[in-house]
């Protein structure tokens, strides 16, 4: 099984790959939580993590947010989610 900081390393690699369980997985491009997308990569190639987590009022869940905090630490830049 891939270890999720697998998972944000392949994104950052623009490489695909999943957990194992499907909680975290990307294409390469995109990273997602479950189905929900939580990173992207911009038109320079920049990886942005949107952030869904208990600061900014967006919390969807813990896990959801144990999984945006990993990868805000590895990403290009993040923002904040409408």
């Amino acid at each position: 099984m891939n270890t999720n900081s697998k998972v944000v390393t392949s994104w950052i690699r623009g490489r695909s790959l999943d957990n194992g369980r499907s909680t975290l997985h990307t294409n390469g491009q995109s990273l997602f939580s479950y189905s929900l997308e939580i990173g992207y990569t911009d038109a320079k190639g920049n990886k942005i993590v949107k952030l869904y987590t208990g600061k900014d009022g967006n919390f969807r869940s813990k896990t959801t947010s144990a999984h945006v905090n990993m990868a805000t630490k590895e990403a290009d830049s993040s923002e904040q989610v409408s």
